[in-house]
């Protein structure tokens, strides 16, 4: 794990810089193509969906003009950072064989392009298109039947227990971030010291600082996704104007022109794909019918592209925190993404807030896309983020509670309940405690599907058996548990039994529009993350509930109830641009709604792609009791040492200390 120090800010951040080059050549140079737009000419045509979205919605513009905006010092900052990548790149693609050439230099706007590629995905705007399939063929009421209070892109596990339930007296902050899992992984363990501060956590490679999770020593803070909606989708009409433009029709009536240009994807492999790009005066068209098809014209409304800011000025200011007062200030100045927000400091203070850029807006927009010519969906200014005063235990797990007024939906509660039920059973909390806090397997969605059971009659004997089990289950999908595994199979024939019933005929077939979006528009998924609210709501009167539920469970008795633990079905199976074929992951315990929350897909897979990028805990009372484990490793370089020597412990749930003394560490000087 890298532990830089340098006389001042600007060298420090070319030192991490340079490391991350060094030690991630090949993520960094991924990272920057999807940024651009431009991962198909490394990749190949799987690559094209990401490409044509990345242009069409005009991420490395915004991160242009974001850049652009920024103030002097934050400039020079990102700017030390990017001189460090573009001395490091040659010597780190020369460590990696999948580089054939050394990766070009950066430009200086390159990490913010990483930081809205990152986080673009994060509001669920793709949700709307789902929403606005549904209503149309179940009903406008159906719009949000499938919402799973479920799984998105992302989501994280935070809590803050204040120094008076804790073993010293001070806080302890921990949680997990849960996103798909990458190779190499999507947080880098680092530490960065200079006389002006000295801080550890969990970096984003390619982007300066530690934007999410860091601790100086005096003071720490953490983030969940809030589940907030900033982004807005319009449904624009156009026509042509004759001489070869094209115009949209603006919310006061008047047809406006369209900004067009066509630009080239280079696809390694195969010919050249050219991509329209246009923009209204909402935002960039990222949906548009092809050729005769009919279907709506889509733009995307965001805050980094209409306010030409990214909150990039708040990096370097937590660096420079001391307090719970000073992250709350520099944060006051974050915008993208929008999050929950733990901070904790050495004399007591604490914090609980939300920090980002959300627009005040018709109700309307947060559901579904609005109509570009009706006035009444224009953004109207800026919401106020909330902030609460920590009472007990502070939880964030994307239910709802403090982001509630900012959002449509959230996660489940369940692991904001566990979480909360595991920490009411001590005072005397410490670090290495939180572990146990970490890797609890308790499934408590279980819960509706399983109420259904005692009431059927009339089942086979093997049925019958099947359901004492199951009703004899703890609940917990522990990796060695059988019983977990017999429960997956029950649910995953549910699921696949309801995707099938014919009152969700018109959600059946496979999604159309552009493939970016295809994965928030299969119907199997959202059933299977919904399954809980369908259990129980009043809606669609014809689904029979129960009669899928008991044929679910005679098809698994009659399949043989399996007798293999749950983690060899439960594997981790994670992405990245060139997967190594001989790599072998490790099985591993829990669920969506568990607090170790490693989702499977239930009705398709068990596999697991999306789980814990991270695991921390901060302790307030000495830095060096603190703890962290990432996934793989803090190299990104296949075979090296360090590459994967994390993932044993991070398959258990364990962590590893984090270490402050100098006198401890293997001195590198560059």
């Amino acid at each position: 794990m890298p532990h830089l120090r340098a006389p001042d800010p600007l060298r420090l951040s070319y030192a991490q810089g340079r490391t991350t080059a060094l030690d991630r050549a090949w993520q960094l140079a991924i990272e920057r193509l999807r940024a651009e737009g431009a991962s198909a000419s490394l990749l190949g045509p799987e690559s094209v969906p990401w490409d044509r979205f990345a242009r069409q919605s005009r991420l490395a513009d915004t991160a242009r003009q974001c850049y652009a905006a920024l103030d002097p010092e934050t400039a020079d900052w990102v700017r030390a950072y990017v001189a460090g990548v573009n001395d490091g790149l040659a010597s780190g693609a020369a460590r990696d064989p999948r580089f054939a050439q050394a990766p070009e230099p950066w430009e200086p706007w390159v990490p913010l392009a990483i930081w809205i590629s990152t986080h673009i995905l994060f509001a669920g705007f793709a949700t709307k298109l789902w929403r606005e399939r549904a209503a149309r063929a179940l009903g406008d009421e159906a719009a949000t039947l499938f919402a799973t209070d479920g799984p998105g892109t992302a989501g994280s596990n935070g809590w803050l227990v204040p120094g008076d339930r804790t073993a010293t007296g001070a806080a302890i902050i921990a949680g997990d971030p849960h996103r798909f899992i990458e190779d190499p992984g999507v947080y880098q363990q680092i530490r960065i010291s200079c006389p002006e501060y000295d801080v550890l956590g969990l970096a984003v490679p390619g982007v300066p600082g530690l934007a999410h999770f860091g601790h100086t020593g005096g003071v720490a803070w953490a983030i969940t996704n809030a589940m907030a909606d900033y982004q807005d989708l319009y449904e624009e009409q156009l026509r042509g104007s004759g001489d070869g433009r094209i115009e949209a029709l603006g919310a006061d009536g008047v047809w406006e022109p369209v900004d067009r240009h066509t630009e080239t994807i280079s696809v390694a492999g195969a010919e050249p794909v050219e991509v329209e790009v246009l923009e209204t005066a909402r935002g960039p068209v990222i949906v548009r019918p092809e050729g005769e098809r009919s279907g709506q014209t889509l733009s995307l409304r965001y805050p980094p592209r209409v306010r030409r800011d990214l909150g990039f000025a708040a990096l370097p200011a937590l660096l420079r925190a001391r307090t719970v007062a000073d992250v709350d200030a520099a944060l006051d100045s974050w915008a993208e993404p929008v999050n929950v927000v733990h901070a904790a400091d050495s004399q007591g203070g604490l914090l609980h807030r939300v920090a980002g850029a959300v627009p005040l807006r018709d109700p309307a927009n947060r559901l579904r896309p609005v109509p570009a010519s009706d006035p009444r969906h224009t953004w109207q200014g800026w919401a106020k983020t909330p902030a609460e005063p920590v009472q007990g235990f502070a939880v964030m797990a994307n239910a709802r509670g403090i982001a509630s007024p900012l959002g449509v939906e959230f996660a489940p509660p369940h692991r904001a309940n566990r979480i909360r039920e595991l920490l009411s059973g001590s005072a005397d909390w410490s670090a290495k405690a939180m572990a146990g806090v970490h890797a609890d397997t308790h499934l408590a969605s279980a819960a509706p599907l399983l109420a259904l059971l005692p009431g059927f009659e009339g089942l086979s004997p093997a049925a019958g058996a099947l359901r004492a089990r199951l009703l004899g289950w703890d609940r917990h999908m522990d990796a060695d548990s059988t019983d977990a595994t017999v429960f997956s199979a029950f649910r995953a024939a549910t699921v696949r039994r309801f995707a099938a019933d014919p009152v969700f005929a018109g959600l059946a077939d496979a999604p159309a529009g552009p493939e970016v979006f295809h994965p928030w528009l299969y119907l199997l998924p959202r059933i299977g993350y919904a399954l809980e609210g369908l259990l129980t709501t009043t809606l669609l009167p014809a689904l029979d509930r129960a009669g899928h539920v008991r044929a679910a469970l005679e098809e698994t008795a009659a399949a043989g109830a399996p007798d293999t633990p749950w983690s060899e079905v439960h594997r981790l199976a994670p992405w990245s641009a060139l997967p190594d074929p001989d790599a072998e992951w490790p099985g591993l315990g829990g669920d969506h709604d568990c607090v170790n929350a490693t989702s499977t897909v239930p009705g398709f897979t068990d596999l697991t792609a999306r789980a814990s990028a991270a695991r921390y805990v901060w302790d307030l009372a000495r830095r060096e009791d603190s703890l962290w484990a990432v996934p793989l490793g803090a190299d990104g370089v296949t075979g090296s040492p360090h590459h994967r020597d994390q993932l044993p412990l991070w398959a258990r749930c364990e962590l590893v200390p984090v270490v402050t003394d100098w006198a401890r560490l293997t001195k590198e000087s560059a």
